[in-house]
């Protein structure tokens, strides 16, 4: 019985870290590097603002579409909880994370938005920091748990487009 509570108890991947709070933070840190030493984005406004709204708009839609696919399963889309089953469908069939991936062009779209390089040149650290983390504890538990189905998955799949 006890070995059956703790497997139930550790149903799930070893995320520890909110991954939008890395995101939020290169954020403020490049507002913050910004402050300290200018990197301005070479861009007139009004390409500026359309750029920086299409990434918002791209990433408010992958993470839309990821969400609403965890709802139509029953599934919670925190990295932290059980997962019961493997989703491939819709967005999920072109990456296996688009919520990160939209918070990435959310990221992206704020930098081009405050035309701060600093913020544009932090996204690949935080999606580094985003692996570390969070995917590579939820593809070890995706693969533990799934095996040779969520292996094939893997293989047929983008981590990130």
């Amino acid at each position: 019985m006890v070995h059956a509570m703790e497997t139930l108890k550790n149903d799930a991947a070893a995320v520890r870290f909110p991954p939008p709070l890395v995101y939020l933070i290169a954020v403020f840190a490049g507002v913050l590097l910004h402050l300290l030493l200018p990197l301005p984005l070479a861009l007139p406004r009004t390409p500026r603002v359309a750029l920086a709204v299409l990434s918002a708009l791209a990433g408010t839609v992958l993470i839309r579409s990821a969400i609403g696919h965890f709802r139509r399963t029953g599934q919670d889309p925190m990295p932290w909880k059980s997962t019961p089953e493997i989703i491939s469908s819709g967005i999920y069939r072109f990456t296996r994370n688009p919520m990160y991936m939209g918070m990435a062009f959310i990221q992206l779209g704020i930098g081009i938005a405050l035309a701060n390089a600093w913020i544009v040149a932090l996204l690949p650290v935080a999606m580094a920091f985003i692996y570390a983390t969070a995917i590579r504890h939820e593809e070890a538990y995706l693969e533990r748990k799934f095996g040779e189905s969520y292996t094939r998955y893997k293989a047929s799949v983008r981590r990130w487009l």
